[in-house]
C-alpha cells in the first residue's frame, strides 16, 4: 500500500533536506553551486506563489463581497473587520515597546560592529531611503490606496492595497445593482476562483522543493557573515520573545475567549500554514493555504475567510508592527538616543497607520520603518543595524501575521455561519 505523506510533513522534509544541504555546502566550500543551481528554485517558487497572489485576492474579495446578502451585512462585517485588525495591531506594538524598553537590547552593540555593519549594507539602505524619499508625504499612504490605473496596480505586489480598493468597490457596485443584472458577473467570478484554486493546488504541490531550495540559499547566505549574528543576538531574542507572545500568549486568549474553537485544536491545524509562512517569510504568498486551513480544517465559513483574509495580508501586520516597534527604539539605543513619552507615542501612531500599507511580501516593512524613523528624528541609516538577520526574524514575523489573521477571521465569523467544528 502507497503511504501519502501529508503536504505540510512533505514542506517539513524539504526544510530540512534544504538547511542540510546548505550546510554542507557551506563546510565543503561549495556556496556557490547553491546560489547557481538551487537557491532559483527557491526563487521560481516564490514568483509563483506571487503570480497568482493579485488574481486570487481580487477574486476572492469581490467573491465574498457579492456573497453577501445585502450591504449593511458588509458594511457591519467591514468595520468588525477592520476594528478587530487595528485593536491587535496596537497590542502588538505596545508588547514590542514594552520587551525593548525592558531588555534595552541597544546597549549590548559594539561601536566598531556598527560601523562594519553601516559600511556592509550602506548600499541597501540607500536604495531604501530613496525609495522612501518619494513617498515622503504624511498622506501618502492614504494617496497610495486609490490606483489611478487597476492595470498598472494589478502588476505590481507592492501595490496589493491598490487592488483591495478596486475589488471592495467592484463587489460592492455588483452588489448594489442586484443580483440578478449582475448574475454573468457573479458567474464569471465563480468560474475565475474554480480556477484560480486548481491554478494554487498545482503550485503547492511544488512547496516541498521550492522550500528546500529557499533553505539552502538561506544558510549559505548567511553562514558567511555569522558574526552579525553574535552581535545582534539580544536585539534577535527581544524580537522572537515578543512574536512568540502573540502567537502561543495573546492570540490563544483570543480565541478561547471569542471563538468556538479549541485552543489546541486551532494551533494544530494552523500549523501548515505557519509553516509555509515562515519558509516563504510572505503572507501574500501564503494566502492560499491560509485560506485553505481557515475553510476545511478550522471550519470558518467560505465567506467570512473570502473577506476578512486577503484584507488581512495587507492591513494585519501584527508580527511586523511588533518588529518595526522593537527595531526603531533598539535602532535609536544603539546611536544613543534618548526618545522621550511623545517620540515612543508617536511610533505606536505611526507603526500602526504605516502597517496597513506594508506589502505582505520578503521585506516588505523595509520602506515603511524609514518613514517611522524619520517621524521620530532618528537617522534612516541606522536601519543598516538590523539587515544582517533581518531573514530569520522576517520568517517568524510571517508566521504572526498569518495566525493573527486566521484569529481574526474566527472572530469576525458569525457563529451561525460557522460551520461544525469537532472538539
Amino acid at each position: 500500500m502507497k503511504i501519502k505523506i501529508p503536504i505540510y510533513l512533505q514542506i517539513l522534509i524539504g526544510m530540512c533536506v534544504g538547511i542540510v544541504a546548505g550546510a554542507i555546502a557551506f563546510q565543503t566550500g561549495s556556496q556557490q553551486a547553491i546560489t547557481d543551481w538551487v537557491k532559483p528554485w527557491g526563487q521560481i517558487f516564490i514568483r509563483l506563489l506571487q503570480l497568482v497572489a493579485v488574481p486570487l485576492v481580487f477574486i476572492s474579495l469581490v467573491k465574498g463581497v457579492i456573497g453577501l446578502t445585502d450591504i449593511s451585512r458588509f458594511s457591519k462585517m467591514g468595520l468588525k473587520t477592520v476594528g478587530v485588525y487595528v485593536c491587535t495591531t496596537v497590542v502588538a506594538i505596545l508588547v514590542g515597546v514594552t520587551l525593548v524598553s525592558t531588555i534595552k537590547p541597544g546597549r549590548f552593540f559594539d561601536a566598531g560592529q556598527t560601523v562594519a555593519m553601516e559600511e556592509t549594507f550602506s548600499k541597501t539602505v540607500s536604495e531604501v531611503v530613496e525609495e522612501q524619499l518619494r513617498h515622503d508625504e504624511p498622506l501618502a499612504f492614504l494617496y497610495e490606496i486609490v490606483p489611478n490605473n487597476i492595470i498598472s496596480a494589478a502588476g505590481d505586489n507592492r501595490r496589493m492595497l491598490q487592488v483591495i480598493f478596486f475589488a471592495l468597490l467592484f463587489g460592492v457596485s455588483a452588489l448594489s445593482i442586484g443580483k440578478k443584472k449582475a448574475k454573468p458577473v457573479i458567474k464569471l467570478v465563480n468560474s475565475l476562483s474554480d480556477i484560480i484554486l486548481k491554478m494554487v493546488d498545482y503550485i503547492i504541490k511544488a512547496a516541498p522543493y521550492g522550500v528546500m531550495a529557499l533553505m539552502a540559499g538561506l544558510v549559505t547566505d548567511s553562514s558567511g557573515d555569522i558574526r552579525l549574528f553574535g552581535a545582534l543576538a539580544v536585539y534577535g531574542v527581544t524580537v522572537l520573545a515578543g512574536l512568540f507572545f502573540l502567537i502561543f500568549g495573546f492570540y490563544p486568549l483570543l480565541v478561547k475567549l471569542f471563538t468556538r474553537i479549541p485552543v489546541r485544536r486551532f494551533l494544530k491545524e494552523a500549523y501548515p500554514a505557519q509553516l509555509l509562512a515562515f519558509t516563504t517569510s510572505s503572507s501574500a504568498a501564503t494566502l492560499p493555504v491560509t485560506m485553505d486551513v481557515a475553510k476545511n480544517k478550522l471550519g470558518i465559513h467560505n465567506e467570512t475567510c473570502s473577506f476578512v483574509l486577503p484584507i488581512g495580508v495587507t492591513i494585519n501586520m501584527d508580527g511586523t508592527s511588533c518588529f518595526q516597534a522593537v527595531s526603531i527604539i533598539f535602532i535609536a539605543q544603539v546611536l544613543g538616543l534618548d526618545l522621550t513619552m511623545g517620540q515612543i507615542l508617536t511610533i505606536i501612531f505611526m507603526t500602526t497607520i504605516s502597517s496597513i500599507g506594508t506589502p505582505g511580501i520578503p521585506g516588505g516593512s523595509y520602506v515603511v520603518m524609514t518613514m517611522v524613523l524619520s517621524s521620530v528624528g532618528i537617522p534612516a541609516q541606522g536601519l543598516a543595524l538590523i539587515l544582517g538577520i533581518d531573514r530569520p526574524l522576517d520568517m517568524v514575523r510571517t508566521v504572526t501575521n498569518i495566525t493573527g489573521d486566521m484569529v481574526v477571521a474566527a472572530i469576525v465569523a458569525p457563529k451561525k455561519d460557522e460551520l461544525e467544528i469537532e472538539n
